[in-house]
């Protein structure tokens, strides 16, 4: 922290997951260390594109909500990604909206109703000390977030803002195509891997046309998706690097999406890999919850991230 850094809010009641997210940690698998960052790129930039931030500022991703949060200092936020129930004393809070929060108002998460996952940027975004270049919080490895150790917001937290850049240039609002609803059943384009022709063709006909749901098995980690049982004719594999979204298939048969704070490595064959957007959507479906996959090209996956880029130029 530095002389320009100054106190947001305070925590008056910890939910069960609230972590400081920035972009990701990068250039440091090698050495066995997860990405982290946020698990909805899509929320998370919008979120902060409102509050006027650059790309890579930290907000926070708070899921399944019981957060409240005490203003210290007027404040410009804003929230996007999912439907918490958020309130601002007492009253809804916009979301995908840029609001004023001032000092002494409290800011309450209370229970998913439309998604899982929301974001919350501040102007000059949330402050900590890098740990590998980066904030991004990853509580398994104990790396990054307020404390730089990672650690989930606990009551009595203080949390450090920066101040917003001259002449930092907001939206007043997200546009109404931004502005996603999570109770629709996700498709998610997976771009095929190394090992999909190594499945039998009844399974990958049933990848690609069954429902799959979503399993309570998931977390930052990875999603397990329950439906039709894949076989795949390859019974052992040499362990390599596992990308954002890999889609694994160990012996029962039952894919599982690999997300932000996944392993660095794997041995269970591959379906292939979620696009990023796709694996920002997955992160968003509480369990139960209906997803199709859906066969991607890179030409397709490359054009879906630069048109969300240009969305948040616009």
């Amino acid at each position: 922290m530095n002389q320009y850094t100054v106190i947001g809010f305070h925590v008056e009641r910890a939910g069960p997951l609230a972590l400081l997210q920035d972009a990701g940690r990068f250039g440091v698998r090698r050495l066995g260390v997860t990405q982290g960052g946020a698990a909805d790129l899509h929320g998370w930039a919008w979120a902060n594109r409102l509050a006027g931030n650059p790309w890579g500022t930290a907000a926070l991703e708070v899921t399944f909500g019981g957060l409240t949060l005490v203003a210290e200092r007027d404040l410009t936020l804003a929230v996007a990604g999912a439907d918490l129930g958020a309130t601002l004393d007492g009253e809804p809070l916009p979301l995908w909206e840029r609001i004023t929060c001032r000092e002494g108002q409290r800011l309450v998460f209370a229970a998913p109703a439309n998604g899982l996952r929301a974001y919350l940027a501040v102007a000059g975004g949330f402050v900590a000390e890098p740990v590998l270049g980066s904030v991004a919080c990853v509580v398994r490895e104990g790396l990054g977030g307020f404390d730089g150790r990672g650690s989930k917001l606990a009551v009595g937290d203080r949390l450090a803002v920066g101040e917003p850049a001259s002449g930092a240039h907001s939206l007043a609002a997200a546009p109404a195509e931004a502005r996603l609803d999570y109770r629709v059943p996700a498709r998610l384009a997976l771009l095929p891997g190394a090992q999909i022709g190594d499945f039998t063709g009844q399974s990958l006909y049933r990848a690609f046309n069954s429902a799959w749901r979503v399993d309570d098995r998931a977390d930052r980690m990875g999603v397990r998706l329950t439906g039709p049982r894949l076989a795949c004719r390859i019974a052992s594999l040499v362990s390599e690097g596992i990308g954002l979204g890999a889609v694994q298939v160990p012996p029962d048969g039952q894919p599982i999406a690999l997300l932000n704070d996944r392993q660095t490595i794997g041995g269970y064959p591959r379906l292939g890999a979620l696009t990023p957007l796709s694996a920002s959507r997955l992160a968003q479906c509480l369990p139960g919850q209906e997803v199709r996959l859906v066969a991607s090209s890179g030409e397709q996956a490359l054009g879906e991230l630069r048109r969300f880029h240009a969305a948040l130029a616009r």
